[in-house]
């Protein structure tokens, strides 16, 4: 027998705002990682857009002022220029780059930060020489954009980004301390939220213990059962109606069993009696010829009538035991045949037809209980028709499932009655009570078909009674 593990019965209030807290926690380490990221991107995107509107602008310059007059404009921003003409001469201005990254000029945006930051001094006159590529590079500290004019010479600026890191410094605290606040709010407002969200877990508690000590008349009766308390509380509740039910169906499972035992008691005494009578004739009366002879014959009978019902007793007692069936893969349409050509040494009056497909139905099942389940439908059949109607016996598929329906002219089965036949020691009415039958003829067919995972069922029909056996189909 398994055992259940332990269920885990740690407080969960106190899961749950702990769960809270930390979600809350991760969720401001993203968004602080984004904004670290976005920032820094959008602060290094603003860098690299002056660098390009300043090289643009010197574009324009080139050729109306002289080269050294240009650098010396551009350096004036904070910048370290580089111009390389079209003849290979090259002008330096302003910082070295090693200087930006030492000591950079200009606040955390940078060079040009402000409204300065344009303060380009505009051409006098056009020219013709603009951008044609622009190749921007850099690390942590510096930005440099290298830009290739329609002169064919090169203009280098470079620009300091260390205050980027300095404004992302700045930008982590705030987000560090504003983090802290949130995270204290947080843990005071789902330790109150969560303390009036378990409340009716209090109440399923007392509810409980009531029923507990003896009040089995207390119900939790939820609002709403779709939620995860009210699922407990129903759950409660179903389990208390089924402990209620519980003594109820124990008393009717033995009214159940006292009406079975006497039903097999009664069917048992009725041929035990006739033996018993027509043995004391036997032994006391000196009777000779016929009459000992007919009683000899009625003792056989009223024996095999009792052995009949004891061997019915025993299979129904192994259907509810579980039965141990020996398998293996057989033809439907074999078995039908057989079952056709016993018939008839059985009960000569009654007429028996097959109706067979021609392709083989193979079933991995039992075939001596196969051949008993077919056995004790013709036989209920045969007592509905009163041993001289007509019975068909036809194999189909349907699906995965093969199909063996039994059919008979008799005065068939009541609607109301088509599950009831299928219970021990159930005789309808009518034709179906004649003699013979004891009642446990279709609960054993039924039994064993299940075994095989398959059903017996009493299905509607137009004439008489048709009954359908369902067996998984052998792949």
């Amino acid at each position: 027998m398994s055992v259940s593990p332990p269920l885990k019965s740690g407080s969960l209030r106190r899961r749950t705002i702990v769960a809270v807290v930390v979600l809350v926690a991760l969720l401001l380490v993203v968004l602080s990682v984004v904004v670290d990221v976005a920032l820094g991107a959008r602060l290094r995107g603003q860098i690299e857009e002056r660098l390009r509107d300043r090289a643009a602008a010197a574009a324009s310059l080139v050729g109306t002022v002289d080269d050294a007059d240009l650098a010396e404009r551009l350096s004036d921003q904070g910048l370290a220029v580089r111009i390389v003409g079209a003849s290979g001469d090259s002008v330096v201005a302003g910082p070295s780059p090693e200087q930006l990254r030492d000591a950079p000029p200009g606040g955390p945006g940078g060079p040009g930060a402000g409204p300065a930051a344009r303060s380009t001094p505009q051409p006098t006159a056009s020219s013709d020489v603009s951008v044609v590529v622009s190749e921007v590079t850099g690390d942590d500290d510096l930005v440099t954009l290298r830009s290739t004019l329609s002169d064919g010479s090169t203009l280098t600026l470079t620009a300091s980004a260390a205050g980027i890191g300095d404004t992302l410094a700045q930008v982590r605290w705030i987000m560090a301390l504003s983090s802290i606040g949130v995270l204290v709010l947080a843990a005071g407002a789902v330790t109150l939220v969560v303390r009036r969200s378990l409340r009716p877990l209090d109440q399923v508690s007392r509810v409980a213990r009531a029923i507990g000590s003896g009040e089995r008349q207390r119900r939790l009766h939820p609002t709403r059962s779709d939620t995860e308390i009210g699922r407990v509380a129903t759950a409660l509740d179903d389990m208390l109606d089924d402990v209620v039910g519980a003594e109820q169906a124990a008393r009717d499972a033995e009214q159940r069993l006292r009406a079975f035992l006497s039903d097999a008691a009664h069917e048992l005494r009725t041929p035990v009696a006739g033996i018993r009578a027509a043995a004391d004739t036997l032994v006391r009366a000196d009777l000779d010829g016929p009459e000992r002879e007919m009683l000899a014959a009625h003792v056989a009978r009223e024996a095999a009538r009792a052995s009949r019902l004891v061997d019915d007793l025993l299979t129904m007692a192994r259907v509810d035991r579980g039965l141990e069936l020996s398998r293996a893969v057989l033809d439907l349409r074999s078995l039908v045949e057989a079952e056709v050509h016993r018939v008839p040494l059985v009960h000569p009056s009654l007429r028996v037809r097959a109706l067979l497909p021609d392709a083989a139905v193979p079933v991995h099942a039992d075939p001596d209980r196969l051949a008993q389940v077919l056995s004790n439908l013709v036989e209920n059949a045969s007592r509905a028709t009163g041993r001289t109607g007509h019975v068909t016996l036809a194999v189909s598929t349907r699906g995965e499932d093969a199909v063996v329906s039994v059919a008979d002219d008799g005065p068939g089965v009541a609607p109301a009655d088509r599950e009831r036949i299928f219970e021990r020691l159930v005789r309808l009415d009518a034709a179906r009570a004649a003699s013979g039958g004891v009642g446990l003829g279709l609960p054993i067919a039924r039994g064993i078909a299940r075994a095989h995972g398959g059903d017996v069922r009493c299905v509607d029909t137009e004439h008489g009674a048709r009954f359908e056996v369902t067996l998984p189909l052998q792949g």
